[in-house]
């Protein structure tokens, strides 16, 4: 075989086990017990922190499905993040509809642009793929201030969102819940919808093709992998939940603006993706941690030198752990293990 060819048949992204997708039932329900019981004991500016780090960890977890599971690279996740929040916003105040109801058709709509980006971009791999994907987030703001939309999205000046209240029969059986704790469960409740399903969609025969499409493209399409639907598939699956988690932060931040979802966005989802782990579901959570929590402490530690504080936390991480969270969460079980032996 050619040296061409050798290039052409390595993997951009390192496998991961089926198996290690997801984690384990006692790990999973340790953390959701977390994740419920600590909104009960804290301010609702950190519940609100809490609410969009979960948003994040959707849209770092959307990515990680394009990037993880089909090894194709994408920058452009901000404008997909944009035309859900503008979905969901729009059909709240310009329609009436429930805020829960606009979340499945920010899906839907973003799932179909992201399926039409994917068949041009089935020309384009590796760095060209990223490149367009980096026009495609650069370009969405841009979009979005253009008059002939105005009216609906409102232009450079933005679009105010209402907050939704908890629903009245909680009130009902006496439980006082503000809009900041209602809101978080919610997301949490979707967080999880979603997380279990992209595992089953990730160990199911579609998954499974997207893996050897990642691993070895021109071997998957020998054994019959139709390579083109599966890549367009993967980029519509990644935009519709990203979609979902952008029409969630606009809920949540109660505004939206062009000047929101610049390729900032694109860029600091893509770091979590790489924190968290390449390839590895659950490390969404931790990715999304990084980037909401990270530049708080960064600023703290020096208000005039917090992006510097920033960068050497990250090159700190990237050195112990290259893997991300990934390979911390590996080396606990390891740990584990071995206390368990004696």
């Amino acid at each position: 075989m050619s040296t061409v060819q050798d290039v052409s048949a390595a993997p951009a992204v390192a496998a991961v086990p089926k198996k290690a997708m997801a984690l384990g039932p006692l790990a999973s329900l340790i953390i959701l017990a977390l994740l419920i019981v600590t909104p009960l004991f804290v301010k609702n500016f950190i519940i609100f922190q809490m609410t969009m780090w979960l948003i994040y960890a959707i849209a770092v977890l959307a990515l990680n499905i394009l990037t993880g599971a089909s090894g194709q690279f994408s920058l452009g996740q901000s404008a997909f993040y944009a035309l859900g929040a503008y979905t969901s916003a729009i059909l709240m105040e310009h329609v009436g509809v429930n805020y829960a109801l606009t979340l499945p058709v920010a899906g839907l709509v973003c799932f179909i642009a992201g399926f039409l980006f994917g068949l041009p971009a089935l020309r384009l791999s590796g760095i060209y793929l990223a490149l367009a994907t980096f026009a495609l987030a650069v370009a969405m703001p841009q979009l979005l201030k253009l008059g002939v939309f105005e009216h609906w999205t409102g232009g450079v000046q933005g679009l105010v969102v209402t907050k939704p209240d908890a629903p009245e029969i909680l009130a009902s059986l006496g439980l006082k819940v503000s809009q900041d704790m209602w809101l978080y469960f919610f997301t949490l409740a979707v967080t999880i919808l979603i997380y279990i399903l992209s595992v089953n969609l990730l160990k199911s025969r579609s998954g499974r093709a997207m893996m050897a499409i990642r691993d070895n493209e021109i071997a998957a399409s020998a054994m019959g992998v139709d390579v083109s639907l599966y890549k367009t598939l993967a980029f519509g699956v990644s935009a519709g939940i990203t979609g979902v988690a952008g029409g969630l932060g606009a809920i949540a931040v109660q505004f939206v603006a062009p000047d929101g979802y610049t390729i900032q966005l694109a860029i600091a989802l893509f770091l979590g993706m790489v924190v968290g782990g390449v390839g590895w579901l659950p490390g969404s959570l931790a990715g999304a941690a990084f980037i909401v929590f990270v530049p708080n402490i960064a600023e703290h530690v020096s208000k005039g030198l917090s992006g510097a504080v920033f960068g050497v936390i990250l090159i700190i991480i990237i050195f112990l752990l290259p893997n991300g969270a990934r390979q911390l969460a590996y080396l606990a079980q390891g740990l584990i293990g071995k206390l368990r032996k004696h």
